[in-house]
C-alpha cells in the first residue's frame, strides 16, 4: 500500500492524498453530530469501507468535549448466519473490542448484532421450504437475511425518536450501478452528503466517503491507528488472504491495482460464479483448509441446471408456465418449483456432515462452529411435518445417522404425533412407487390428523380439496392441464368463441375403466341393442357434460 501522504504527478506538481482531507471531513462530521438530537445509526459489515467510516466518526466524536457527546451512535451489524467463518469470527471480535473501548473512553457508541428471524434464515428456506439456490432472477436471500433485520431496527429507532440518520460506507467507485444510484439520490439531498432513504421514511443517509477510491480507503486504514483497539493490519491481511495471488502491491499511482477488490459475503452465495475469496483463503493458508467442506457444498448448490432436483409445480402446488425466448426460439415451459423431498433431505445431510467434520478438523478457536442451529432444525422439522405433510419425520433420523446424537427438539410437543415412519412405510408399499399417489395419501391423512383435535373443524373440506387440487394428477396430466388453462385464457382474451367451445364442451377421447373401450371406438360401431333385461354391450361416448354431471 502507499505509505506517503503526498506524491508527485508526471508534471512534477504535488498531489495531495486523502489524508489531507481528514480535518475538513472531521469538522463536517462534528457539525452534523452536534446540529440536532436525531440519533445516528452506522451500518457496519466490518469490511474496509464500513470500518473506515466507523473510524472516521469515532475519531471526530472523540475530539469533541465530553459534554457534547450526548447523542448515542448505534453501530449495527447483521449476521446472516451463513457468513464466511473467518470474517464472522473477525466481526464478533471487533464488536467486543468496540463495546469495551466505548465504555473505557466514555464514547456514546452502542453496538448491536442483528440476526434474521428463524423463519427467514437461509437453511430454513432452502432445506425447509425447498427454495432453490438463489439466482439473480430469484434473489430471495438478500431481503430476508440482510435487509429485514436492519430495517426492523431502523424502524424501531424512527418510532422512538421520529427520525434517524443512517451512516454508510457506500462509495461511487464500488461499481457503475452504485454510482448511478447515489447520483440519483443526490438530486434530492437536503444538504451535502445527506440523502433521503428511498425505502424508509424519516431516515436520512449520510455517506462521508462517497468519493473515495479503493486506494484512499487503504491509505487511511494503514496510516491511521484504530481507535477502539482493533487491528487494521489484521483486516488488511484478511483481504490479502482472499486475493488469488496473495499479494497487495505497493500503490504508487492509479495504474497499480490494490487488493481492495476482494469481497466477502455468505459462503453459500450462488449469485456469483465463484467464491473467489474462500478459494483464495484455502489456497493461501494450509490452516484454512478446514473450510473446504463449505466450499464443496456451495459449488454443489451452484448447479447450472437443477431442474432434476426440483418439483414440476410451484411451492403452492400448481403448475405455472412461462414463455421462454432462447436464441430466437420461443417456447412455453413449466417453471420448476422447490427442491423435492429427496434433495431437501440431501442438503440437510450435507450440511450436518460438514458441521461434524469441521468440529473435528478446524483450529480450536473455530471448533464450536454451528452451521445449523437447533432452532433452525426445529423449524425445518415443523415445515416438513405440518406444511409438507411428510409425517415420516426424517429429520431426527438423519441427525442421528450423521452426528451420532439424538435430536433434542426445543419446540414443545414436537415429538408427539399419531402418524410416523411406520405408517409412511405402509403407504409407500401400497402406492408401489407412484410418487403422486403417495403424496396425495400422505396429505389427506395428515390433514385429517391436523383437524382431529379441533373443537370445530371449520375449513377441513377446503383443506382436503386443496390436497386433490395439488396432488391428484400425475406430472404429465398436471402440465397438460396447465397448457389447457393457458390456451383457454388466451381464447377468452381474443374472443375466440369456437376455440372456447372446443376446449370446454368438446368430446374427450377417454377410456372406460371397466370395458377399456374409447369413445372413438364406440362411434365406429353400430348402436348396441338394449332390451328390458340386457345391458349395453359397450360404453356410451363420454362428453365433458356427462363426466361433469353424471346421472345418479
Amino acid at each position: 500500500m502507499a505509505t506517503a501522504q503526498k506524491a508527485e504527478n508526471q508534471d512534477g506538481k504535488v498531489r495531495t492524498t486523502v489524508l489531507d482531507e481528514i480535518p475538513v471531513l472531521t469538522a463536517e462530521i462534528q457539525e452534523l453530530y452536534c446540529l440536532d438530537e436525531i440519533p445516528w445509526i452506522i451500518g457496519v459489515s466490518w469490511g474496509k469501507d464500513s470500518s473506515t467510516v466507523l473510524q472516521l466518526v469515532w475519531n471526530a466524536i472523540a475530539a469533541l468535549p465530553k459534554e457534547k457527546r450526548t447523542k448515542t451512535i448505534h453501530v449495527i451489524t447483521t449476521d446472516t448466519k451463513v457468513e464466511n467463518p473467518i470474517v464472522s469470527a473477525w466481526v464478533r471480535k471487533s464488536l467486543q473490542q468496540l463495546k469495551s473501548a466505548a465504555q473505557k473512553q466514555q464514547m456514546p457508541v452502542e453496538p448491536h448484532l442483528l440476526q434474521p428471524v428463524v423463519q427467514d434464515t437461509f437453511w430454513v428456506n432452502l432445506i425447509g421450504k425447498g427454495y432453490p439456490a438463489p439466482r439473480n432472477q430469484f434473489r430471495w436471500c438478500t431481503e430476508r437475511l440482510k435487509i429485514n433485520p436492519a430495517n426492523h431496527f431502523i424502524r424501531q429507532m424512527v418510532r422512538a425518536n421520529g427520525e434517524t440518520i443512517l451512516v454508510l460506507g457506500t462509495r461511487k467507485a464500488e461499481s457503475s450501478k452504485r454510482a448511478a444510484t447515489m447520483e440519483k439520490h443526490q438530486m434530492r439531498r437536503v444538504r451535502d452528503r445527506l440523502s433521503p432513504n428511498g425505502s424508509l421514511l424519516n431516515s436520512l443517509i449520510y455517506t462521508p466517503i462517497e468519493d473515495w477510491s479503493n486506494n484512499d480507503v487503504w491509505i487511511y486504514l494503514n496510516q491511521c491507528e484504530n481507535p477502539w483497539g482493533g487491528s487494521n493490519k489484521e483486516l488488511f491481511n484478511i483481504y490479502r488472504g482472499a486475493t488469488a495471488d496473495n499479494e497487495c502491491p505497493l500503490v504508487v499511482d492509479t495504474s497499480t491495482p490494490s487488493c481492495g477488490d476482494s469481497r466477502f459475503g455468505c459462503w453459500v452465495c450462488t449469485l456469483v460464479s465463484q467464491d473467489k475469496s474462500m478459494q483464495a483463503m484455502i489456497q493461501n493458508d494450509e490452516e484454512k483448509e478446514w473450510m473446504q467442506p463449505l466450499l464443496d457444498i456451495r459449488n454443489e448448490l451452484d448447479a447450472e441446471d437443477d431442474r432434476d432436483r426440483r418439483d414440476f409445480r410451484r411451492i403452492w402446488g400448481n403448475v405455472q408456465l412461462f414463455e421462454r425466448n432462447k436464441d430466437g426460439e420461443k417456447s412455453v415451459e413449466p417453471i420448476p418449483g422447490p427442491y423435492t423431498k429427496y434433495w431437501r433431505e440431501h442438503w440437510l445431510r450435507r450440511v450436518l456432515e460438514a458441521q461434524t467434520q469441521i468440529r473435528h478438523t478446524a483450529p480450536e478457536s473455530m471448533r464450536d462452529i454451528t452451521l445449523l442451529a437447533p432452532e433452525e432444525l426445529s423449524e425445518i422439522r415443523r415445515i416438513w411435518l405440518e406444511e409438507k405433510h411428510e409425517f415420516d419425520d426424517s429429520l431426527p433420523r438423519i441427525y442421528k445417522e450423521v452426528t451420532g446424537e439424538e435430536f433434542q427438539d426445543p419446540r414443545p410437543g414436537a415429538d408427539y404425533s399419531l402418524l410416523g415412519s411406520d405408517e409412511w412405510a405402509v403407504l409407500e408399499e401400497i402406492c408401489e412407487g407412484d410418487a403422486m399417489h403417495l403424496e396425495l395419501m400422505a396429505k389427506l391423512l395428515d390433514t385429517e390428523r391436523q383437524f382431529r383435535k379441533m373443537a370445530r373443524r371449520v375449513g377441513i373440506y377446503d383443506a382436503l380439496e386443496k390436497c386433490f387440487d395439488t396432488s391428484s394428477r400425475s406430472q404429465e396430466e398436471a402440465i397438460k392441464n396447465a397448457y389447457l388453462k393457458r390456451d383457454l385464457k388466451t381464447a377468452v382474451a381474443q374472443g375466440d368463441v369456437e376455440k372456447v367451445k372446443q376446449l370446454t364442451l368438446g368430446d374427450f377421447v377417454v377410456t372406460d375403466a371397466a370395458t377399456n373401450v374409447t369413445s372413438e371406438q364406440v362411434d365406429a360401431k353400430s348402436e348396441p341393442s338394449v332390451d328390458s333385461t340386457d345391458k349395453p354391450s359397450a360404453a356410451k361416448p363420454k362428453t365433458w357434460a356427462s363426466m361433469k354431471f353424471p346421472n345418479k
